[in-house]
């Protein structure tokens, strides 16, 4: 009898950034892998740093498809939100194309609503809320997504999780070692409930010491800073008109048009993918 086949596909978040092992990053699906079966599983992590949905479609998902995953987590949308290109109707339409693909060849479907940049970040209101609605937005296709495909599908955008600091690296948005051993600790509790996973639990607990203020500051003033200023680029320009946006709608009185334009996106979207005739493969 073969291992179990497991393989994940996302961003940074799936890659594992804010959990280092040696010279190159662990992350929750790793942590994961451990414990979904007896005996060892196969793990391939295709995640790559930077990764949106279109990524994810057009390169991770034929790779992933090739091997013939039991397991695929796909963890994935919060790029999407910080770019100028931002569009809802194309995320789930390439959400639903991946979910479609794994779950077609049987392949169980791991999936997570997330948190929103702004807020982790802490970004003034004016800010956040554009960032907020867009995290909204595409956390709803993914429970909808989900549900329509069976995913074992975890909420990972709870207060709690968002607020905890001793769950998040020095960036404020990467999960720390802990965090994405609670990660890998709650999907596996969900994977047990539904008679996919028969290993051991991960352990909650860190294995290596929290990082130091010193260690923290240098990687902000080097990568840290690099990936924020390649998204700034990109989204700065938007974002500041989007907060402009939210200003008059405040002064104005009429920010609850900004939430209803936004659901009324998302139940369009939805409905135009639910009515596509779904491919057999990406």
């Amino acid at each position: 009898m073969r291992p179990v086949r497991f393989v994940s596909l996302g961003d940074s978040l799936t890659e594992g950034v804010g959990d280092p092992v040696g010279d190159g990053w662990r992350g929750w699906a790793a942590l994961l892998a451990d414990g979904l079966a007896e005996d060892s599983a196969e793990f391939t992590n295709l995640a790559v740093s930077g990764a949106q949905t279109r990524e994810v479609l057009e390169l991770q998902t034929p790779a992933g498809l090739e091997l013939k995953p039991d397991i695929a987590s796909v963890v994935i949308g919060v790029n999407d939100t910080l770019r100028c290109t931002f569009d809802i109707h194309a995320v789930a339409e390439r959400l639903d194309k991946v979910y479609a693909a794994f779950t077609g060849q049987g392949a169980t479907l791991l999936t997570a609503c997330l948190p929103d940049p702004g807020s982790m970040l802490g970004l003034p209101g004016s800010l956040a809320r554009p960032l907020a609605r867009r995290q909204r937005a595409v956390n709803r296709v993914v429970h909808a997504l989900s549900d329509r495909y069976g995913a074992v599908h975890l909420h990972a955008a709870e207060a709690d999780w968002i607020m905890d600091q001793a769950m998040w690296s020095a960036d404020r948005l990467h999960p720390g070692e802990r965090g994405h051993r609670q990660l890998a600790v709650r999907f596996h509790s969900l994977l047990v409930a539904s008679d996919r996973a028969t290993g051991a639990a991960p352990s909650p607990d860190p294995e290596f010491p929290v990082p130091t203020t010193s260690a923290s500051l240098l990687w902000l003033a080097t990568a840290g800073t690099a990936w924020v200023a390649r998204r700034c680029t990109d989204l700065l320009p938007q974002l500041l008109r989007l907060a402009a946006d939210e200003m008059g709608h405040r002064a104005r009185g009429t920010s609850a048009r900004l939430d209803v334009r936004a659901a009324a996106a998302v139940s369009a979207a939805l409905a135009a993918v639910s009515v596509v005739e779904q491919p057999d493969a990406v």
